[in-house]
């Protein structure tokens, strides 16, 4: 394989880890696990799983392969916490990282930079609700069956 050909999938894996250390970043500062090395890496890893799956002529079955990996990688980081469930948000934050990851292996770059920021604004925006969930009076919340009354913010974000 060519010198340039090596070195603009070198520049694909450096946007990946630079994006996905982006999205990591908003969890690392919260405190969740999965912050900016493990989405870094996720991203980084679905990329260049697509650039050599896009050489090696088997992009379906790889795809296909990276969706199930990181769905089982996600699933390591959900747990349940009495009538709660934890790590929700940071699993699905880590599938999306690897979608960003397999549209840059791609060449979608403004797919990946606008997914990137759309999956930050997501992750900023429990703030917001529950700013909002204060003005109302708590009502924008159905309450949950089990919902243990002890138990604040029971919106699956850790």
């Amino acid at each position: 394989m060519p010198i340039d050909d090596q070195l603009a999938i070198v520049g694909r894996l450096a946007l990946a880890a630079a994006l996905g250390a982006f999205i990591g970043l908003e969890r690392e500062l919260r405190g969740y696990p999965a912050g900016v090395r493990t989405v870094a890496l996720v991203t980084l890893g679905a990329a260049l799983f697509t650039d050599v799956g896009q050489l090696l002529g088997g992009d379906d079955r790889v795809a296909a392969g990276i969706v199930t990996g990181i769905g089982f990688l996600g699933a390591g980081v959900i747990f349940r916490e009495g009538y709660t469930v934890r790590g929700i948000t940071t699993a699905a934050t880590i599938w999306s990282a690897a979608a960003i990851g397999m549209a840059i292996g791609r060449e979608l770059y403004l797919v990946a930079g606008l997914g990137a920021v759309l999956v930050f604004i997501l992750l900023e925006a429990r703030p917001v609700v529950r700013r909002l969930d204060g003005l109302t009076g708590g009502r924008l919340r159905e309450p949950i069956e089990h919902e243990d009354p002890n138990q604040e913010g029971t919106d699956n974000d850790r």
